[in-house]
């Protein structure tokens, strides 16, 4: 891979602001399987107890990235950076869900369209090859055509293809796996949740709909291999930001920003080896471009994975999702996690129609809390504020609970971290704060409509107490008490 390295930044220095002199046959396919809200529970990546031959096999014929992260905790924003290799927070496309979307700054194009001046094919679908087309939770306007189509079966013959194909899975609601039932007795419960039944049940369909990725990726690496496709694409696996958990998914700790990445060369150089340098999933579209033999744009903030220029932090903020309100922003070395709230006030557990309605561990977390049956560090994030500053040792902390701030030891590292973001920040961050009260005002109306609806669909009373939702829920997943 070396040489492919060497071999594209040769062709790039030669290319200037053009790159009409490679013909486009001459480029490699670039493939992104992307995965809704996927953290590292495969087999490559460590977990015993989930089954994913396929994704393993893919892991061992390319390169596994253990320290990949995304600039957001939920998939609009995410996606937004993803197709434009910047942080959402720079492109005002940080809010999850706008109504009114503003174009991009001058001088930011998707990335689809500098593939497609370089004569590729740009589709982003299923990979089912029946034209349904993927994804494209985007929160900005586009004056011209993002895709060309669904599929790269489409494309003119010879013409290399940018594709992105999108899996549903592991997104809620889960799906059982009766091929491979997860043991339920076997899986790590993390300390944040507390070790109930139905902690048990809900991680292990987690798991089971992760294994429903793997079914999605073995057909496609088998679809490429049928059609001699293999040979000469280059291929993505990712997620789109961390697990759909509690304290995951909408906030910053890892297990809510962390996403497995590997990377495949149709020459598998380098199969089977592990990086652990940090990657920002902006880093994604940048050396996707430069793999194509595309010239970076000026104004693009990934990097090129495989450049010596590597990180020394990752970035990551949270902004209004849905119809509750909230700003986060965290920065992460190696080693340490700094976090900041910008609404200590409120809890972190705010209404959140899709949190109260898809989320049973909630529920329950909800109960056990009001009877003061949860550990001091589960209840922590039950309370009814949270502190202005957090900061993690993930190596001896990996699960982020032991806040080090005050901590005399941690001081340095303290300053460090928070110097680091806000630089970040000020160079950064072009969001607009409040954000205009019609357009809160109307998520909240509409996150009121769809939990009537939901409840609705439950038959569920709009009223139900926690702890009769919480009795549902445990019939709902055949949970049985002790």
């Amino acid at each position: 891979m070396n040489k492919l390295i060497t071999n594209i930044g040769l062709a790039i220095s030669t290319l200037g602001a053009s790159n009409s002199c490679i013909h486009p046959e001459a480029r490699p396919n670039i493939l992104w399987i992307v995965a809704d809200d996927l953290g590292p529970d495969l087999g490559c990546f460590g977990n015993k107890n989930v089954a994913t031959p396929y994704i393993d096999r893919l892991a061992s014929e390319g390169i596994i990235f253990t320290h990949t992260y995304t600039v957001t905790p939920v998939c609009s924003p995410s996606r937004s950076a993803l197709i434009t290799g910047m942080n959402p927070v720079s492109v005002n496309c940080h809010q999850h869900r706008t109504r009114n979307r503003n174009l991009l700054p001058d001088g930011i194009l998707p990335i689809t369209e500098y593939f497609r001046q370089a004569g590729y094919y740009v589709c982003n679908g299923d990979g089912t090859r029946d034209n349904k087309p993927g994804k494209t939770d985007y929160n900005f306007e586009f004056s011209g055509s993002l895709y060309d189509g669904a599929d790269w079966s489409d494309r003119k013959d010879g013409q290399p293809f940018f594709a992105q194909l999108q899996i549903h899975f592991p997104h809620r609601p889960f799906k059982a796996d009766p091929e491979h039932p997860v043991n339920r007795s076997s899986v790590r419960v993390p300390p944040v949740y507390p070790d109930h039944p139905l902690v048990r049940e809900d991680w292990s369909e987690y798991l089971e709909s992760v294994q429903y990725v793997d079914k999605y990726v073995g057909k496609i690496i088998d679809r490429l291999r049928k059609e001699n496709l293999l040979n000469n694409t280059i291929i993505f696996f990712f997620g789109d930001q961390g697990r759909p958990m509690v304290r995951a998914k909408q906030f910053l700790y890892d297990s809510g920003i962390h996403t497995p990445l590997i990377i495949r060369f149709p020459d598998e150089k380098r199969a089977g080896t592990a990086i652990n340098e940090l990657v920002s999933v902006i880093d994604i579209p940048a050396t996707s471009l430069v793999l194509a033999q595309i010239p970076l744009p000026e104004k693009i903030q990934g990097k090129n994975i495989f450049s010596d220029n590597k990180r020394e932090y990752v970035f990551s903020s949270r902004d209004r999702m849905d119809e509750t309100v909230d700003r986060i922003r965290a920065v992460r070395s190696v080693r340490f996690k700094y976090i900041r709230n910008y609404y200590p006030t409120r809890p972190y557990t705010q209404s959140n129609t899709y949190k109260k309605t898809m989320y049973p561990v909630l529920t329950l977390m909800k109960v056990l809390y009001k009877k003061g049956e949860l550990s001091p560090e589960q209840a922590a994030f039950m309370g009814p504020n949270r502190p202005e500053e957090e900061l993690y040792d993930l190596e001896a902390d990996p699960d982020e609970i032991h806040n080090l701030v005050g901590n005399p030891n941690y001081s340095s590292i303290l300053k460090k971290l928070s110097l680091a973001l806000n630089k970040w920040v000020a160079e950064n961050d072009r969001g607009t704060y409040p954000e205009d009260t019609t357009e809160t005002g109307y998520w909240v109306r509409d996150a009121d409509s769809a939990y009537r609806q939901k409840m609705n669909s439950y038959h569920l009373p709009e009223n139900i107490s926690d702890e009769d939702f919480l009795n549902w829920w445990e019939k709902r997943l055949n949970i049985r008490k002790k």
